[in-house]
């Protein structure tokens, strides 16, 4: 993407902004400690974990909730011109046929979008990095 790693860091971290942003997230508040927070995803309430954080450059996460464990990892790299973008993301358990997870076209078009929006939103943020 055309945009400082910053700014797509900032929009990952910037949890209780996600609902405006993020395909099936209803809800995001910030838990007790500063590395949990929780999300509705797609009706279902999930409590997140902050496993890794390297500011501007690495970001992971797990998350549990109705019969379903979730991971998500980012990986930030500053390139000529902009930001190179790498995620990964695993959902299981015995919960996920109430999402629709079972298709892998589910996983492939969340991904794509996850990445479409911070691409969009990015890319078109104020120069000063603050989306």
């Amino acid at each position: 993407m055309q945009a400082a790693p910053a700014t797509a860091f900032g929009l990952l971290t910037d949890v209780t902004r996600w609902p405006d942003w993020v395909p099936g997230i209803a809800q995001a508040d910030p838990g007790a400690l500063d590395e949990t927070f929780q999300v509705t995803f797609h009706g279902h309430r999930f409590e997140i974990f902050v496993g890794e954080l390297v500011p501007l450059h690495r970001l992971g996460w797990s998350g549990v909730g109705a019969g379903v464990q979730l991971s998500q990892a980012w990986l930030l790299t500053a390139v000529e011109g902009g930001t190179h973008v790498v995620t990964e993301n695993v959902v299981r358990g015995p919960g996920t046929q109430s999402l629709n997870t079972l298709s892998p076209l589910w996983a492939s078009r969340l991904h794509t979008l996850w990445l479409a929006q911070l691409k969009r939103l990015s890319e078109n943020a104020p120069e000063d990095g603050l989306a």
